[in-house]
């Protein structure tokens, strides 16, 4: 199973209007956080100091919470008024509270909504925001490096140049990199390398470098590591100190120029206004079995589900924060349909081609339910025509300058796909869009062909031997989540997502459309 992506991220909460429930002065708030993975344990986060005497309190505690993007995390803020000295708050005035999930927080950057009470009604005109900012243990600064002008120290040819990073360190310079050698070259250019800032400097951009050049000396003192990683392009003088102690007007043994490139991590494209479009793919074959038989994928129990509606809202709620008008597009394949009962593989369940978008989850899974008794199921089972569909929006959405949007497809389905070859060639030319395809497989079928598009064990290629850009497919047989809490199919299917997106626009050097770091 793929590594959970797991961050730390840090809230700041304000509120502004709270009820003043003291008399001769004025409310002391204090705001404490609840979280939960699951539908009813609650636990404290944590409690930011109390503000004496104040309506509109801006707390400077923070809370830290690790932040998963394939989990819906529910947050739930309470504000106290704060009159003992008692951990209890059961003995203090409440102020109001607000539920919402991490995913909307950290989505939206900065979240501001009305308080209310434990009834629902207003909390007066109080209101809460709630502030969003990662923190980056896991920084990485990606370097493009050359130098000019160098000294020659070899007596045959020219120089072989290479550089190292040292990390300062409490027992001394500790090796943190080394480039590749450029032979004969008094002007090298190293190719992009990467390194973490917490192997560069600890992650303290305080603490000085130490960047040698072999076979010459590059300020032999420390470097700040501010100028090198902080400033887009810096440049530094090769010093010999040798040569300047023998030689007047010695000025330099040549110039490195390094340049930063930037590196934005998953939240950063979210923060800095991409949107995620969620589409949902149905399978109606007649392999499913009547939908109004037990027996079948398609029937809907008693207590309104089925293995369909189960991974829809699964997936679904964990994307919906993600995209801000909520309009997902849902398509079905492989059933006839009226009138003509031709048979289609990318119909909308809303038989509106014009507009097959759902408003919210609640949206997709009430289209479902009056699609199916309205088509026939049958056949084959065809993936290529909704990928495809898919990936036309994807491809337009390339012609834009920055990351603003990121497609990502699930697939619900029962079996063997009978167009692979085009299936194949379909996810490779998706590979080099921004979009990813979760595939869940319900029922009891022989899933290998699933498990040979997604990827893990190899770089997919098309029937032609084209190899995929990037590995974009997630597959998960449904019947491994039967028993688990309901978020475990979510956690599976989306662990991957985060870095896919990241990854992407990285590679295509996208920016997101807007500053995701503070004002």
């Amino acid at each position: 199973m793929a590594a959970q992506c797991v961050t730390k991220v840090e809230l700041t909460v304000s509120c502004e209007n709270l009820l003043d429930k003291d008399i001769g002065s004025k409310s002391d708030p204090l705001c404490v956080l609840l979280m939960s993975s699951s539908d009813s344990q609650w636990y404290e986060v944590g409690r930011t100091e109390k503000v004496q005497n104040c309506l509109c309190p801006k707390f400077a505690k923070k809370f830290v919470v690790d932040y998963f993007f394939e989990i819906v995390q529910k947050l739930k803020f309470g504000i106290y008024d704060i009159d003992n000295k008692t951990i209890d708050l059961s003995d203090d005035d409440f102020l109001g509270q607000l539920e919402c999930t991490l995913g909307q927080v950290v989505s939206s950057k900065k979240l501001t909504r009305p308080l209310v009470l434990k009834n629902n009604s207003p909390a007066g005109k109080g209101t809460i925001t709630i502030s969003a900012e990662e923190i980056k243990d896991n920084r990485v600064a990606n370097f493009e490096v050359e130098a000019r002008k160098l000294d020659n120290k070899d007596f045959f040819g020219k120089s072989d140049p290479y550089l190292e990073f040292y990390k300062q360190t409490a027992t001394g310079w500790q090796l943190a990199h080394r480039t590749e050698v450029v032979n004969n070259n008094l002007n090298p250019t190293w190719k992009p390398f990467r390194i973490p800032l917490q192997s560069l400097c600890g992650g303290d951009m305080d603490k000085p470098i130490k960047v040698p050049l072999i076979p010459f000396f590059l300020l032999s003192s420390g470097i700040d590591t501010h100028a090198v990683v902080c400033c887009p392009q810096a440049e530094f003088e090769c010093i010999n100190s040798k040569k300047k102690q023998k030689k007047k007007g010695y000025k330099n043994s040549g110039v490195v120029s390094v340049k930063l490139c930037e590196e934005y991590t998953f939240l950063d494209y979210i923060m800095g206004g991409c949107q995620i479009n969620f589409t949902v793919a149905i399978d109606f074959t007649g392999s499913n079995g009547d939908p109004k038989s037990p027996q079948s994928l398609h029937y809907i129990s008693p207590q309104g589900v089925n293995e369909y509606l189960s991974a829809i809202w699964s997936v679904g709620n964990v994307i919906q924060d993600y995209d801000s008008d909520k309009m997902f597009p849902a398509f079905g394949f492989g059933a006839q349909i009226p009138p003509t009962w031709q048979v289609s593989h990318e119909f909308p369940l809303n038989f509106n081609p014009a507009n097959p978008f759902c408003a919210g989850i609640e949206g997709v899974v009430e289209a479902y339910r009056v699609c199916l008794p309205q088509v026939k199921l049958y056949g084959p089972t065809n993936f290529s025509p909704i990928i495809n569909h898919v990936a036309c929006f994807a491809k337009q959405a390339m012609q834009q300058t920055t990351a603003s949007q990121y497609f990502v497809l699930l697939i619900i389905t029962d079996g063997v796909i009978t167009d692979m070859d085009d299936t194949r060639s379909a996810i490779v030319n998706a590979s080099r869009l921004p979009m990813s395809i979760i595939i869940v497989g319900v029922g009891g079928a022989d899933f290998s062909a699933m498990e040979f598009l997604d990827g893990d064990n190899g770089r997919l290629r098309s029937q032609t031997g084209e190899a995929a850009m990037r590995d974009i497919v997630q597959f998960v047989p449904f019947r491994q989540f039967q028993n688990a809490p309901s978020q475990a199919l979510a956690q599976s299917v989306l662990a991957e997502l985060p870095q896919q997106v990241a990854s992407f626009f990285s590679l295509f050097k996208l920016k997101p459309p807007r500053d995701p770091s503070p004002s």
